[in-house]
């Protein structure tokens, strides 16, 4: 059995690490550990808490040009994103830490004694990371888990384990507990599978396919685990005749390019109102071919390649050779590089249209009407994200409260802020991470009655 993991460069397929894969052994070595250090954890004062999250916060912050500069070796990242990865991290644990001591229950008007609730840690929570953004959607759980009073065992996809690994050291080296915050590299049939497993492992966070997803929420129900999932996207950019054209045209490639297109959010079906549709693909044509594709070490690239042959493959089968649409160009050579790609003349049921294809296609449908427009958007089993582009108020917010997806931008492509809510209707998936309510999803409630008569 191959014991180790290895990371290439998705734009060059040089060798750049190779990672011990974790046993079933180790992880259940590593949950025992978990607990100890645990209850060390949430027996210290929130304020000594919140202190060492900000001191992981300010390391995370003097390392953040190494950490994107591995972010851009192992996935493919432009410097530009890999950086705002790095940063976001930062901004995550500041963010957490500020939670720590703000964790308040309530006080509850009751007949005959005094009501309390008290929100305490769930023990130990395993975080399941994709490849797509592996720093930040890491840190999604882990911050506020930990801020919870909680231990995280991370574990990161296969491909991209070497940011996690150098998070883990750096939080060490800030002063949190030894084995509060583990990484454990691995196989998803074996590491992951383990920690959903595990008796000693209070709840799930996974990130990554709905195939996958479906799969843990049943593993967690036959032990009533805590979950929460969040599942891929294929979201819709609605652009009404009344909006800016050329301001959503102009927008519209880095909304489903960003991150070569694998991006849960990515608005990869792009509805434009009819009597818009000829205007909006003339200035959407040279807004697609002037995207820069290439090294994505070079600051002026605005993508990247796809993180390995086998997702180069399954996006090559999406598009057909013969489709009508707008291609972009990417380098020619080792990588695993696929152009800019829109595609027109799309039946709206085709798989192209409906499934999420996670790299750098995105395809263009007409609409009639408003009531059009909502039922196109809602046409497709995922609700993660979306927008809106039109100058009526009153529409932008009639479309907001009728499209069934968790995250909605108006003239904007926008989905993921640190201080807002963020996950998805339908399958793409359960509960909400970030935001204000972030630290509580990883605490259980406690309902306390005093009685005072007599």
């Amino acid at each position: 059995m191959n014991h180790e993991h290895r990371v290439l460069n998705p734009a060059t397929e040089e060798l750049v690490a190779t990672v011990p894969a974790t046993t079933v052994a180790e992880v259940d070595t590593a949950v025992t550990r978990a607990a100890t250090a645990q209850r060390t954890w949430a027996a210290l004062a929130p304020a000594d808490r919140a202190r060492l999250l900000r001191r992981f916060a300010v390391l995370v912050d003097e390392h953040a040009e190494e950490l994107a500069l591995l972010e851009v070796t192992e996935a493919g990242h432009t410097l530009g994103n890999a950086r705002w990865e790095a940063a976001n991290v930062r901004d995550l644990l500041d963010y957490a830490a500020g939670g720590v001591e703000r964790l308040t229950g309530r006080q509850i008007p009751v007949p005959g004694g005094i009501d309390l609730t008290f929100l305490e840690p769930l023990g130990v929570v395993g975080v399941i990371a994709p490849w797509n953004f592996p720093m930040p959607i890491a840190a999604w759980g882990t911050a506020p888990a930990l801020a919870a009073g909680n231990a995280v065992l991370l574990k990161p996809a296969e491909t991209t384990p070497l940011t996690a690994l150098r998070l883990a050291r750096i939080a060490l080296d800030a002063g949190l507990p030894e084995h509060l915050f583990q990484v454990l590299p691995g196989a998803g049939d074996v590491a992951g599978d383990a920690l959903v497993e595990h008796p000693g492992v209070s709840k799930i966070v996974f990130t990554g396919s709905a195939r996958v997803g479906k799969q843990i929420m049943a593993r967690c129900a036959a032990r009533v685990k805590r979950l929460t999932l969040e599942l891929g996207g294929k979201s819709p950019n609605i652009v009404f005749a009344d909006a800016d054209i050329e301001a959503a045209a102009a927008a519209a490639p880095m909304s489903f390019l960003d991150n070569a297109g694998q991006d849960c959010c990515a608005r990869t079906r792009i509805l434009v109102q009819r009597s818009a549709y000829d205007r909006f693909l003339e200035v959407l044509g040279p807004a697609v071919a002037s995207v820069v594709v290439g090294d994505p070490s070079d600051e002026k690239t605005q993508m990247g390649p796809l993180i390995s042959r086998t997702q180069l493959e399954r996006v090559r089968a999406y598009v057909p050779r013969d489709a009508d649409g707008i291609r972009g160009s990417a380098p020619t050579g080792p990588g695993f590089w696929f152009p800019p790609t829109v595609l027109t003349k799309i039946a709206p049921g085709a798989p192209v249209a409906t499934e999420e294809v996670f790299g750098p296609v995105a395809v263009v449908l007409p609409f009639e009407d408003e009531d059009d427009a909502v039922r196109l958007a809602n046409a497709t089993e995922h609700g993660l994200a979306g927008s809106i582009w039109t100058r009526d108020v009153g529409r932008a917010l009639r479309v907001s409260q009728a499209v069934r997806a968790g995250n909605l931008s108006v003239n904007s492509h926008s989905a993921v802020r640190y201080w807002t809510p963020f996950g998805g209707y339908k399958q793409s998936g359960l509960g909400r991470e970030l935001g204000p309510d972030a630290l509580a999803a990883f605490t259980e409630t406690k309902n306390v009655f005093i009685g005072t008569e007599g």
